[in-house]
């Protein structure tokens, strides 16, 4: 009884000597990887996360309003016929270039032609009854001095008694007769030297409307469809003919918020910068100038209307397309910028990651203002030379240790090398 009590205590033994000894085992273990109840390198959140930082700075910036905006052509002209007839012949092409002056459409002059060399004939003879008239009041003024010399002297003579009266009489009579004639011929030469000028008014007349069997360009432009072609017959004051659009200079024109409209009109002496693109590229951007404000705010939309003159003289704005426009109110100097990128969004508002003397990150809520290239002007929440995040949001907490990427920038403005993780 005494042997097998000692042979189980031996076993008991030896039982809990192998279970301690594997006890032991595992406790280092976990010593050896970190887990358990050993000491391993840490939580991962202590951890320095690698970051990309920059310096706020200030620099000047400019002050604008962006919209959309429409080209429209500086003049539009509709060219119609004035005098009816035949077209005979075109001397462009449609959708051509033209200058002012330029010949566009001939219509047949025959008709107008020929009523310009009747009126002409008309006038040659009219000259030609003047100047017989004229010879013919010379004619009676000499007639008409000679009896009035002669009436005075038969009045003497017969106050003398030397001739009869019935003489005298008849002598007063031609004379009186004679200064009728003289009057009438004066009439009649201002009867055809009238008509002389009816002539002329009717010749000049009908020169101008032969003129206009030639149409020419009234202004520089760019020609649309040829509506009337050669062989029509057009009537005068109602059959179109071209379309022209003057595109140098060219207008933009565009509607900002009637909140804009103190700003711009504080501004407006100042000939305001105004900045147009097409949506087929950004090297195609034109400067132009404010030149007209809408006398009244469009109470539908709450816009008030404005125009731009562009000089326009590679035709890279077109009538009719739209445009992202710039207009320029001021440049504001020593405005706080920093990187768009270093701007986040959270629950509570646009906040930035700013490094804080301790080399931790700080949740800093900003208020943004208008966006400049790469950079975002800062209206508050910032001051110059602070540092601040740029990349490496996503690992990032308030209050997390921060270690600044090769070629980052650190808080003290030098560049700072990379640091190994504690």
């Amino acid at each position: 009884m005494k042997r097998s009590l000692f042979v189980l205590g031996c076993s008991v033994a030896l039982l809990l000597y192998g279970c301690a000894n594997l006890t032991s085992k595992g406790g280092g273990d976990n010593a050896a990887t970190g887990k358990g109840g050993g000491k391993g390198k840490g939580k991962r959140g202590d951890a320095a996360v690698p970051v990309t930082v920059a310096k706020v700075r200030t620099m000047e910036v400019p002050v604008e309003i962006q919209v959309i905006g429409t080209v429209e052509p500086y003049s539009t002209v509709m060219l119609k016929a004035q005098v009816g007839g035949e077209i005979r012949s075109v001397h462009f092409r449609e959708g051509d270039s033209v200058k002012s002056g330029d010949l566009l459409f001939t219509i047949d002059p025959r008709t107008l032609d020929a009523e310009v060399r009747r009126i002409e004939a008309n006038l040659a003879r009219d000259q030609a009854v003047l100047k017989q008239g004229e010879a013919n009041l010379n004619r009676d003024l000499g007639q008409e001095s000679n009896a009035r010399t002669q009436a005075e002297r038969y009045d003497k003579l017969t106050r003398e008694g030397v001739i009869s009266k019935e003489m005298n009489d008849n002598v007063q009579s031609n004379a009186k007769a004679l200064a009728e004639a003289v009057k009438a011929s004066r009439a009649s030469l201002e009867s055809i030297k009238a008509q002389i000028d009816a002539n002329r008014a009717a010749l000049d007349a009908q020169k101008i409307l032969l003129s206009y069997t030639k149409v020419y360009s009234p202004v520089s432009g760019r020609t649309g469809a040829i509506l009337s072609k050669p062989g029509n017959i057009v009537t005068p004051n109602v059959t179109e003919l071209v379309s022209i659009n003057q595109v140098q200079p060219v207008y933009v024109s565009f509607a900002v918020p009637e909140a804009h409209l103190a700003s711009i009109r504080r501004h407006a002496g100042k000939r305001l910068p105004v900045y147009a693109t097409p949506d087929d590229g950004a090297d195609l951007k034109q400067n132009g100038a404010l030149t007209f404000i809408d006398n009244a705010v469009d109470v539908s939309t709450g816009t008030i209307r404005l125009k731009a003159t562009f000089a326009n003289s590679a035709n890279a704005l077109w009538p009719g397309q739209f445009v992202r426009v710039v207009l320029q109110l001021e440049r504001r100097a020593n405005s706080i910028v920093i990187p768009n990128q270093a701007v986040q969004s959270g629950q509570e508002g646009q906040f930035v990651y700013v490094i804080s003397e301790r080399n931790t990150a700080e949740v800093r809520p900003v208020t943004v203002g208008a966006r400049v290239a790469e950079d975002m002007v800062i209206e508050k929440g910032l001051a110059v030379e602070e540092t601040i995040v740029t990349d490496g949001h996503l690992r990032l907490s308030p209050g997390a240790r921060i270690q600044i990427r090769e070629g980052g920038r650190g808080p003290g403005g030098g560049k700072k090398k990379q640091q190994p993780s504690e």
